[in-house]
């Protein structure tokens, strides 16, 4: 039983007409990631297939818009399940992803970080690929935080660095200027497997994976 003192935790969801509001946009989204062309080299193509295991699918927010078609180009008969806020604004985001075939763990790193980290770890052990954004949901930009580390080394799963470079974009005006790709233009995408540090006492590799994520994603 959680104490008196202690805020009453509230995941919100969406319900109703709200739900059916999305419908349309994700059809759009779901339309117009077929008219890109997706490009791969080998090496790439390897990891991106790499089927049996879960990965820890982490990209940069700013790649968000490109990760559900990617994703499940390359990586069939898995399941990606995301972290997404238990705020009302992570409500409207996860009932979305539910119109492009995605899965959702509700929670925050500030409020719910324990909790969260426990289902997602679940998602991996049942055999599920996790996707995580370092710097999101609201940045700093590019900051690579340890959160995805911690999971890994909880799980021992590999993490997949994913990487995209947009030939022709929108840059929005957000903070991690969201790209936007054209439609019809090539996508050139790129992926590195990276082991889950296994040895106790390990230094936790943040600075490096940050440094392999920033070149795979040249803006």
């Amino acid at each position: 039983m959680p104490d008196d003192a202690t805020p009453a935790r509230r995941i919100h969801a969406l319900a109703g007409w709200r739900r059916w509001l999305l419908w349309p946009l994700g059809l759009l989204i779901r339309l117009w990631s077929r008219t890109l062309r997706l490009e791969a080299d080998a090496a790439t193509l390897a990891a991106l297939t790499k089927t049996d295991e879960p990965l820890l699918f982490t990209l940069w927010h700013n790649r968000l818009f490109i990760a559900p078609p990617i994703f499940y180009r390359y990586r069939h008969g898995k399941r990606l399940h995301a972290l997404v806020s238990a705020s009302k604004d992570g409500a409207w985001l996860a009932a979305f992803f539910e119109t492009i075939g995605m899965h959702t763990v509700r929670g925050s790193s500030s409020r719910f970080g324990r909790e969260a980290l426990h289902a997602l770890a679940e998602q991996v052990r049942a055999g599920h690929d996790v996707g995580i954004t370092p710097d999101g949901p609201r940045g700093p930009l590019y900051d690579f935080k340890g959160g995805s580390v911690l999971l890994a080394r909880r799980t021992g799963a590999t993490t997949l660095l994913f990487g995209v470079t947009f030939t022709r974009a929108w840059r929005l005006p957000s903070w991690d200027h969201f790209v936007v790709p054209y439609p019809f233009s090539r996508v050139l995408v790129s992926a590195e497997l990276w082991p889950a540090p296994r040895v106790e006492g390990t230094p936790q590799p943040v600075d490096a994976l940050r440094t392999r994520l920033l070149a795979l994603n040249p803006d």
